[in-house]
């Protein structure tokens, strides 16, 4: 199975830090921001990784030599050099998609975002890939009790893994499994996942489940320092 890390943004609101360096390359007591993803692939047994890049991709070039010997086979799909011309969370993966499910594979493939950090097991979504794979459903997504950032949620997750959209107690956790399908004849263009995902769900075709261990969206210098702060956090981005 392959994953993709979502690494092409800007990370604005750690400007200027990221005026000179990627978010998902900032480090964090020595050790890189999507490092925390990486290590939850490779706890999941996940070595094939795909990272789209935009915003200084440049630096991202040597990242695949420099992961090797760590066991990891990372490919780079890049959308240009600048934060303009990244394509956001759908864009990216269609662009991507190649490199995801090459030779017109259907094997569902892992989306995260280079800048969440984590605990979650990966293994939860591998569990749902048979699903997928025989067409019951076509993704599966992680939610998380509404971060302090974002108080008003983006939807309810039912206890039968069922999602009603909308204001609720439960953010996205930027944590995805799904089919290669529903993204095979969309336009390679700039385009968010949400809202187009939730037609899914209210389909009845993409579910969910609670995650309520440790999680982070570090996106501003008060959730970077809280996240340098963390021991037992750092921890969990060793792979």
């Amino acid at each position: 199975m392959r994953a993709l890390i979502l690494a092409a943004g800007r990370g604005s609101r750690l400007r200027p830090l990221t005026d000179v360096v990627p978010k998902p390359l900032v480090e964090v007591n020595g050790t890189m921001l999507c490092a925390w993803q990486l290590a939850a692939l490779k706890r999941a047994g996940i070595s094939e990784v795909v990272m789209n890049t935009a915003h200084l991709a440049d630096a991202f070039e040597d990242l695949p030599k420099k992961l090797k010997p760590s066991g990891f086979d990372v490919k780079i799909s890049r959308e240009g050099d600048t934060d303009a011309d990244a394509l956001e969370s759908l864009g990216g993966i269609v662009k991507a998609l190649d490199l995801l499910a090459p030779n017109g594979s259907d094997e569902p493939f892992l989306v995260l975002a280079a800048d969440v950090v984590h605990n979650f097991d990966l293994v939860r979504l591998l569990a749902r890939a048979d699903d997928i794979a025989r067409g019951k459903i076509d993704a599966h997504i992680v939610g998380v009790p509404n971060p302090d950032f974002h108080a008003a949620g983006d939807m309810t997750i039912l206890a039968d893994g069922r999602i009603e959209p909308g204001c609720g107690p439960h953010t996205y956790a930027c944590l995805m499994i799904a089919a290669p399908r529903i993204f095979r004849g969309l336009p390679v263009k700039r385009a968010k996942l949400f809202p187009w995902l939730w037609e899914f769900a209210r389909a009845g075709r993409a579910t969910g489940e609670v995650f309520t261990g440790f999680w982070d969206n570090v996106g501003s210098p008060v959730e970077l320092q809280r996240l340098r702060e963390n021991r037992e956090a750092l921890r969990w981005a060793q792979y």
